[in-house]
């Protein structure tokens, strides 16, 4: 039943991203990157790299999605930013909106 979800979270329009849509937008990356991992149970809160098998490449193919299908730059001075789901929401809010206009 996940589909559903997926397809919502890539229609959802930058303007109205929240937080949560967000955190969707990047497990759905990672689902996408890394298809074994069990995704039910991140916690927000807590960095990605210690909930995950997460290597440095799938970290770099995580950035490089956020570009490719959201048109969202993260230069490497920023990686440090996501994280975890609950960092990666609060930085990458602003960029959605500004793509947007808001």
């Amino acid at each position: 039943m996940g589909l559903p979800d997926r397809l919502w979270a890539f229609e959802t329009s930058p303007d109205n991203m929240t937080k949560e849509d967000i955190k969707q937008v990047v497990l759905d990356i990672i689902a996408d990157i890394a298809p074994d991992e069990d995704l039910t149970t991140v916690k927000a809160e807590v960095r990605l790299r210690d909930q995950l098998s997460l290597d440095s490449m799938d970290f770099l193919d995580i950035v490089m999605e956020l570009r490719k299908k959201h048109g969202i730059e993260v230069p490497e001075a920023d990686y440090v930013q996501l994280a975890s789901l609950d960092s990666c929401a609060n930085y990458l809010l602003p960029k959605f909106q500004a793509k947007s206009g808001k």
